[in-house]
């Protein structure tokens, strides 16, 4: 397989070069640009040569989902990971839904490990959303919201599929059978109204959900 093609949009100096460093010493990623700000990734990134771009969300002159846009309108299949040193994911609801997939969200701020960031880009590249693992943990369902009908366990599972785990992966993490991860995903998706559909990844929906439904736990 050929490397996945990542492109960084970071205007703090120091934290570009730490993520182009890491991200040219991983095995699987190529580092096709490193770009200071909105204005420079419009001259520099050629939407086309790139797989997934790491765009910080607030940027001198400009913000993350912007570029990302730009970028979309050039290549609709590029993977676009939003970092924010605040948690700001919320901000991947001003996406529209058909628009939503593909859309990942990182804080700069929790314990992100190397590990993390690469599971991110390779599953943001798939096509999945992914959410700061450091970030979904410390949330709740809102009361009297539609996550309410949501058993604990399911709950769990939503969770982790917000996080980027398969199906599979979610399994393994819970010490469950395939069979009952999929009867949970299917439950989640029948509480929440979700269909299946061909505009629109019913696991990503799932996902946006859980994005406007929950919010920081108090003792978080």
């Amino acid at each position: 397989m050929h490397p996945l093609r990542v492109a960084v949009v970071e205007d703090q100096p120091l934290y570009r070069q730490m993520l182009g460093l890491l991200l040219s010493s991983t095995t699987g990623i190529r580092l096709v640009a490193a770009c200071a700000g909105a204005q420079d990734a419009a001259r520099s990134l050629r939407a086309s040569e790139v797989d997934v771009a790491l765009l910080d969300l607030h940027l001198p002159d400009g913000d993350g989902l912007g570029v990302g846009r730009a970028l979309r309108r050039e290549n609709p299949g590029i993977g676009i990971v939003i970092l924010s040193a605040s948690d700001s994911m919320h901000a991947l609801l001003e996406l529209d839904a058909d628009e939503a997939a593909g859309w990942s969200y990182l804080s700069k701020s929790s314990a992100l490990t190397a590990h993390a960031l690469v599971r991110a880009i390779q599953h943001t590249a798939a096509g999945r959303t992914v959410l700061d693992p450091a970030v979904t943990r410390g949330r709740a369902p809102r009361p009297h919201g539609p996550l309410d009908a949501l058993s604990a366990r399911q709950f769990e599972v939503l969770g982790l599929a917000a996080e980027g785990l398969t199906n599979h992966a979610i399994a393994e993490r819970l010490g469950l059978s395939r069979r009952s991860v999929d009867a949970h995903v299917n439950a989640i998706y029948h509480a929440l109204g979700i269909q299946s559909s061909t505009a629109h990844n019913p696991r990503v929906t799932a996902v946006r959900s859980y994005l406007a439904h929950t919010a920081r736990r108090a003792h978080a």
